[in-house]
């Protein structure tokens, strides 16, 4: 859970953590909260991390999706967690089950570090590349848990996601309307479905993190286009990064694109450095902004643009992570790991041909 000092909106990282933070205050004193309202508002720094459940609306899950022959994302059952061999190194927080928070420095590598990065991000999209192509009509979401899962400790890394916070599962696998942070379970795939796979392995202590929306089936123009302009904020993002480029450049570039297609672009998710820590400074804002802050020359972190069709209010589950947009319209999600070079910028998470 973030809060940028600058913004109104919340901010929260798919996924914040890193240092591991605690509070003992009352949720009287955390929080802004009358109840019988929808919505609440965080009086805390941007370093406090849990109680997530509270930023959000909460509704009752739609049976049909206005304006669409879909029918809205129902929870399906969850089956135990996966186990992981006693020889993989696994982050701090799982040891732990704190509630992370955000790390403070940003995540800036020599060139075994570097390395290092290369290696974790070039698993995580090699994994992602598999996900993707077991993405068919009658798979379960929780099967594509399963193949990642045993993929990533297979190749001796641990499944970032994995008791992060308290998340049950080995990835995110977010559905139509769901915007980030799905959890899978038994609701099997559907003709005409989107479904985002967000991957991060933890490998040799360091972290790669991506993300890709794929298509299940005959997905119909609506939901294609969606899903093509979402990566193309992605990749116009990346082309602009470079040491000493300000980072509220990458909102600009991804909103001004959206704008173009009239596609919302979800604010209380973030981009965030990630390397020996999940999450940690910068906060990548993807809407226009104007925060501080410069890219510098080996850093490395995320930019993760999340558009919809619709309404841009997320609606948190009871599950305390599942997050869909307010109206059940579609989402779509893209995310790459990068490192900034003298050149510009170096994707770690791009699988090589």
């Amino acid at each position: 859970m973030v809060g940028a000092s600058s913004l109104q909106p919340e901010l929260i990282s798919s996924f914040v953590g890193g240092r591991l933070i605690q509070s003992r205050q009352p949720l009287s004193q955390l929080f802004r909260y009358n109840p019988g309202h929808k919505h609440v508002s965080m009086q805390l720094s941007r370093t406090f991390s849990g109680l997530t459940n509270l930023l959000f609306n909460r509704r009752t899950k739609l049976d049909e999706v206005p304006n669409s022959k879909r029918k809205g994302l129902r929870p399906g059952k969850l089956s135990p967690r996966r186990p992981v061999p006693n020889h993989i190194k696994k982050p701090p927080y799982v040891k732990n089950r704190m509630a992370p928070g955000i790390a403070s420095e940003p995540e800036v590598h020599d060139l075994k570090g570097i390395e290092c990065m290369r290696a974790s991000g070039r698993l995580a999209a090699q994994v992602l590349n598999y996900a993707g192509t077991l993405v068919k009509p009658g798979i379960t979401t929780d099967e594509i848990d399963q193949a990642v899962h045993q993929m990533i400790i297979d190749n001796g890394a641990y499944p970032s996601p994995l008791g992060y916070g308290g998340f049950p599962k080995s990835v995110c696998t977010s559905v139509n309307e769901c915007i980030c942070h799905g959890i899978p379970d038994s609701r099997p795939l559907e003709d005409g479905d989107i479904i985002n796979i967000d991957v991060t392995a933890y490998l040799n202590g360091y972290h790669g993190d991506t993300s890709a929306t794929f298509f299940c089936g005959d997905v119909d123009e609506e939901a294609r286009n969606l899903v093509k302009v979402t990566k193309e904020c992605l990749d116009k993002a990346i082309s602009i990064c470079a040491p000493g480029v300000e980072f509220k450049k990458i909102g600009k570039t991804i909103h001004d694109h959206a704008d173009k297609f009239g596609y919302g672009v979800v604010r209380q998710f973030i981009g965030h450095g990630v390397g020996r820590v999940f999450h940690a400074d910068p906060v990548v804002l993807h809407f226009r902004n104007n925060d501080g802050g410069r890219m510098v020359l080996n850093q490395t972190f995320t930019i993760e643009p999340m558009l919809t069709i619709g309404s841009i209010n997320p609606v948190m589950w009871d599950d305390d992570w599942t997050v869909v947009t307010e109206d059940g319209s579609l989402s779509a999600q893209f995310e790459h790991t990068i490192l900034i070079t003298e050149d510009g910028a170096e994707i770690l998470t791009q699988c090589e041909d």
